[in-house]
């Protein structure tokens, strides 16, 4: 299968996913379920993912692939931090904030094995914010920035941008945001994240 077709049906597959999580939870969303909800074969779900686990990981780290991807870039070619975090900003609030990444966070709230949790953190979080902080200890070194440490400064970046808005999508308290009011938030982070850090 050529790798464009094989993109486009893993695409189908892992909305077939979000759907069946969607509706019957992550306890409720087997393999088989999503291969016939998909209209694929079971046999090509455990090939390309491994496991209901490896699925779900895969997804996660999909919905951030936008993000990494600009942070590995940047990290890459020394690029300014400060500048880094004003393109990267919106782009992971409206991750975060967006259906899919809330929809993983309601089922997993309500995963008693805690299973779908443990690949959430995995797959976002403890990738995403490594990046974060290798992108800042640039930043320290060069004396862009200037923080306790990298990893304080890491957490500070994704307290002020995110604080307590997943929570309240996840719990229904708080409605989607326009893109608008999502490039506010995040400028008025990064805002903030400058009188802390800036060197």
């Amino acid at each position: 299968m050529r790798e464009e077709m094989r993109s486009g049906r893993r695409r189908q597959i892992e909305e077939a996913a979000y759907r069946l999580l969607e509706d019957r939870g992550y306890g409720g969303t087997s393999m088989l379920a999503v291969a016939k909800e998909a209209r694929a074969s079971n046999e090509t779900l455990y090939r390309w993912y491994g496991d209901k686990r490896g699925l779900f990981k895969t997804m996660v780290a999909s919905n951030a692939a936008a993000t990494t991807a600009a942070l590995k870039a940047a990290i890459g070619c020394g690029a300014d931090p400060l500048a880094t975090l004003d393109e990267v900003a919106p782009l992971l609030l409206s991750m975060l904030l967006g259906e899919r990444a809330i929809s993983l966070n309601r089922a997993a709230a309500s995963d008693p094995s805690g299973e779908l949790g443990a690949t959430i953190a995995a797959a976002g979080r403890d990738s995403v914010l490594p990046l974060v902080e290798a992108l800042i200890r640039q930043g320290l070194e060069t004396g862009v920035l200037a923080a306790p440490s990298a990893r304080v400064a890491a957490e500070w970046f994704l307290s002020l941008l995110v604080g307590d808005q997943q929570i309240r999508r996840v719990i229904r308290a708080m409605a989607a945001l326009p893109e608008a009011e999502i490039r506010a938030r995040a400028a008025a982070a990064m805002t903030a994240f400058r009188k802390l850090c800036a060197g």
